[in-house]
């Protein structure tokens, strides 16, 4: 019986199911999307400019969207792109990249995972997280060549926008290599044992301007500190939960006007 539930799961008619019910799912608004909704709209107004860097199959996208947001999506997946024109294709406020970001223009390669939600560009991060226990059951064998822009770039293409969310698997300091001024706000995503990638994100964003710095852990949509820390506070934080497998999360970063209160 096993066997032959494995090879129907192989089948194309078993795929396109699977593909219709991850629809409908995307399509749904639930209670973790009130949520979403009410903890980054802190970030991004109606009319407001948003880049999704790793959107994956939008579960950001729908939330941004929703708050009224323009939306540029930065997606190397193939299957991830496809259900992001399926479900988004035709709001007028989103535009659908497929590529990544990287510190200069030209071409990476993302190795792709079983999970699309951990294909990642760095090796070394799907190493480290292999090693730790916190994927060990997945695997990245295939490989795929994508073009690469740079955030710069992106900015020269689109506006200046008012958040940048960034999630893409380890490489988040090399994404944020191509940023080059401050922005009003962004988020990068981290995981302990691969926690040098995340204070080199600190230490980046701190020679751009006046930055503070915060945390959300997991998907618990709330900022762990009541009060926005400078750089030196936000590493120390973070060299706390190194090498912890059972943490993960985003830090948030806001920059500081000339002339605004830090708070």
């Amino acid at each position: 019986m096993q066997a032959l539930k494995n090879a129907l799961k192989r089948t194309f008619l078993y795929d396109a199911l699977r593909r219709e019910r991850e629809k409908r799912a995307l399509r749904r608004w639930t209670a973790h999307d009130d949520e979403m909704a009410a903890f980054y709209s802190a970030f991004v107004s109606r009319g407001g400019l948003c880049f999704d860097v790793g959107a994956n199959v939008g579960n950001r996208v729908k939330i941004f969207l929703a708050l009224g947001a323009r939306v540029v999506a930065v997606e190397p997946q193939d299957d991830c792109v496809r259900m992001l024109r399926a479900i988004h294709g035709r709001n007028p406020s989103l535009v659908i990249l497929p590529q990544v970001l990287g510190a200069a223009e030209g071409e990476a390669e993302i190795m792709l995972s079983d999970a699309s939600t951990i294909s990642s560009m760095s090796p070394q991060w799907v190493e480290a997280v292999r090693s730790s226990g916190r994927f060990a059951g997945h695997r990245w064998d295939r490989a795929k060549r994508v073009a690469m822009t740079t955030l710069d770039r992106l900015i020269a293409a689109h506006g200046m926008p008012s958040f940048i969310k960034i999630d893409v698997e380890g490489f988040e300091s090399e994404v944020l290599k191509g940023l080059t001024r401050p922005v009003a706000a962004l988020s990068f995503e981290f995981t302990p044992e691969f926690l040098d990638a995340a204070l080199a994100c600190v230490e980046h964003l701190r020679r751009l301007g006046d930055v503070r710095f915060n945390f959300a852990l997991g998907e618990s949509m709330r900022l762990e500190l009541p009060e926005w820390v400078p750089a030196e506070e936000a590493a120390a934080r973070l060299t706390r939960w190194r090498g912890d497998a059972g943490v993960f999360g985003d830090v948030y970063a806001r920059f500081i006007a000339p002339g605004e209160p830090a708070r």
